[in-house]
């Protein structure tokens, strides 16, 4: 009977671990999509709405940063709730010209490690980049974020971020993309 104890609490342990790691990728999937131009979230009427649901995501005392020679000078470090979202005001809050017409963020590389309620990512990203004044460029970074339990649910606790490296695209690289997404239109 105990062997067989043991290997129950041994298989419910693993789908724990299981259960998390898809918890973390579905947060961090859901972050990527926010940060989409345009974003695919139906219903959003505004870049407040949407770094709303971005907080969401995360915890009170997370920090978000650009690290490295690249990075760090352009992103710095926000620490807490506030601080984050200042940082995503001043993203989306202060219009640019160019205006970015088009990002879209791809994950590869995953690597989700989970130790009880606290766990960490890392990805390689790319991201093309389309501006009204027809340039665009790909980005590439390496991402590592860590991520904690709270009741039911997981959250960022920090989101690091390294350039990897930024490339011009040629001007008409991308022909046909959306104004806006209805995507997720009901």
């Amino acid at each position: 009977m105990a062997a067989l104890e043991e290997t129950v609490a041994g298989l419910v342990r693993r789908v724990g671990v299981l259960e998390a790691e898809a918890e973390i990728r579905r947060v961090q999937a859901r972050y990527m999509f926010l940060c989409d131009t345009p974003c695919p979230e139906f219903g959003l009427t505004g870049d407040d709405e949407r770094i709303d649901l971005i907080m969401e995501l995360y915890t009170e005392d997370a920090v978000w940063e650009g690290v490295g020679e690249y990075y760090d000078g352009q992103f710095g470090r926000a620490e807490g709730a506030a601080a984050i979202r200042a940082h995503f005001q001043r993203f989306w809050g202060e219009k640019k010209d160019p205006e970015l017409l088009l990002n879209a963020h791809y994950l590869t590389s995953e690597q989700i490690r989970v130790d009880g309620d606290e766990a960490t990512g890392q990805w390689i990203h790319m991201q093309p980049w389309l501006f009204s004044d027809g340039k665009a460029l790909l980005r590439s970074s390496r991402l590592n974020n860590a991520f904690r339990r709270v009741g039911d649910t997981w959250r960022i606790t920090r989101t690091r971020t390294e350039n990897v490296f930024i490339a011009p695209l040629p001007e008409g690289w991308a022909s046909d993309y959306p104004s806006a997404s209805v995507l997720m239109k009901p």
